[in-house]
């Protein structure tokens, strides 16, 4: 008697399935030349995965779709990619990265706040995530002198200074949350830490990359007039810190107070849940890669939750079941 019986796919593979399911195809005009030998949700998989399993560098990827050939399949590589091509399309992912995370922000709010009546309200912000590697003197960046006993350094990181965690080398995160009536992601961008966050929140509106809410909760970082008077054109009311009566408080006080309630929250449960608070590599697209890949990821297990009628913050355990590849 046969006692060979077929063992279930374990959480990896399932959760990979999730993110598939999840994927938003948009329509694009094929450029000319020899089609790509892989996809990009593929490596967007392997993003996910590699954050999943907190493997990020491109040998240790290599060698896990080398030996790992469920995995290799449920990504949908045909064959292995060698690494040199593993590197070269993870620092292609960025743009593609937050495009899937605004669009399924926007499905979210859509399946989760339809019901409700209330406007719309969400908050935006910036996370400063430290560099890889040894701190490089601002001094010696402008001349673009590397001391002899200063290895790996992280050369496309930056300085930048906030009131909070004092001057950070490395990258930022700028993320906008919808906090009523229910706190979902609705939209992140990867960018340079010297570039300023009211810069960012300015360049997306004007590609209309930012949703509109009727009410945009920040802080005084981006109570600038002219931003204030940009979203307003765009048919919404930016109110931060600058737009508060310093005489009396009033019911402005008691909805911006939401902001650190929400979004301050959600940026600890995203680093918390795929345990991803600083760059794991060197290099601005590598890191975005990974880390743009964590918020789309918690915004996935975020809807099946929902969907499924679970609580919704419970993210952390499905990926830990997912790291350690326990049968689902």
């Amino acid at each position: 008697m046969n006692q060979h019986t077929t063992q279930p796919p374990d959480a990896l593979l399932k959760l990979i399935e999730q993110v598939r399911e999840s994927y938003y195809v948009q329509t694009v005009t094929p450029n000319r030349g020899r089609p790509r030998t892989y996809s990009g949700l593929s490596f967007l998989l392997l993003a996910v995965a590699a954050v999943a399993l907190r493997t990020f560098k491109e040998r240790e990827l290599h060698r896990l779709l080398t030996k790992d050939k469920p995995l290799r399949a449920a990504l949908g590589f045909g064959r292995v990619p060698h690494r040199r091509t593993i590197e070269r399309r993870m620092r292609a992912l960025v743009p593609e990265a937050e495009m899937q995370v605004a669009a399924l922000g926007l499905k979210i709010a859509q399946a989760v706040g339809g019901a409700h009546e209330q406007p719309q309200t969400s908050a935006i912000d910036g996370r400063m995530y430290e560099a890889a590697g040894p701190l490089w003197h601002a001094k010696h960046r402008r001349k673009n002198f590397i001391p002899a006993r200063l290895r790996n350094v992280d050369q496309e990181s930056s300085w930048f200074k906030s009131g909070y965690r004092g001057w950070v080398q490395g990258y930022r995160l700028i993320l906008q949350t919808l906090i009523l009536p229910e706190p979902v992601r609705l939209f992140a961008a990867w960018r340079r830490n010297n570039e300023g966050e009211a810069t960012i929140m300015a360049q997306a509106l004007e590609e209309q990359s930012l949703p509109v809410t009727s009410v945009l909760l920040g802080d005084e970082t981006f109570g600038g007039a002219k931003l204030v008077r940009a979203y307003a054109a765009h048919g919404g009311w930016l109110l931060t810190p600058r737009q508060l009566s310093k005489h009396r408080r009033s019911w402005k006080d008691d909805l911006y107070a939401y902001r650190k309630e929400t979004i301050e929250l959600l940026f600890q449960r995203v680093i918390q849940t795929c345990d991803l608070k600083a760059c794991p590599v060197k290099g601005w697209s590598r890191n975005g890669a990974f880390v743009l890949a964590s918020v789309w990821l918690y915004q996935i297990i975020f809807l099946n939750n929902y969907r499924q009628g679970r609580p919704m913050a419970h993210i952390k355990e499905q990926l830990d079941l997912a790291r350690w590849r326990i049968a689902a």
